[in-house]
């Protein structure tokens, strides 16, 4: 019997996520090689995770359904069922000053931790830093190609 993948079955895939036509990230080591984004203290192995239980984007959770084992398909998925939408209320101007104790100076491009949130620095001036607060995905579409290697259905009641 075949069993396709529906909400509540524990699942593990192999992903290549590609933004903006360049692959970004992945769970198969060859691909991150061949794309330059290999990470040796990296483990590339089959992600898992309990479908619809929301631990991963809900666009990606939804793709999985109604696969099976060994099948693999491409899916793009849109902004609102990712990273969702860029917020401009997420991009906020603060005093220079506040950066007085850190033990870096703010640069444009640099990612930190703002009260435990992670932030871009968008523009430094003489006064000011900008902070983006959005997510460095939001707004982006993504091209996931995902590969179904076990599925675990879920208990019956």
């Amino acid at each position: 019997m075949i069993n396709l993948i529906k909400k509540g079955d524990y699942v593990k895939v192999d992903y290549i996520l590609e933004v903006d036509g360049k692959v970004i990230d992945t769970s198969i080591e060859e691909v991150a090689k061949e794309n330059k984004i290999y990470y040796p203290e990296r483990e590339y192995e089959p992600i898992g995770f309990i479908v619809g239980n929301g631990e991963l984007i809900e666009g990606f959770e939804e793709a999985v359904i109604g696969m099976e084992v060994g099948e693999e398909k491409t899916v793009t998925i849109p902004p609102e069922k990712g990273y969702g939408l860029r917020d401009e209320r997420l991009i906020q101007e603060i005093p220079k000053e506040m950066f007085a104790d850190a033990d870096f100076e703010p640069q444009e491009g640099m990612l930190i931790l703002a009260s435990g949130i992670p932030a871009k620095i968008i523009k430094v001036t003489d006064d000011t830093v900008t902070l983006d607060f959005n997510h460095e995905l939001a707004g982006k579409e993504l091209k996931f190609t995902i590969k179904v290697r076990d599925v675990q259905p879920a208990e019956s009641e």
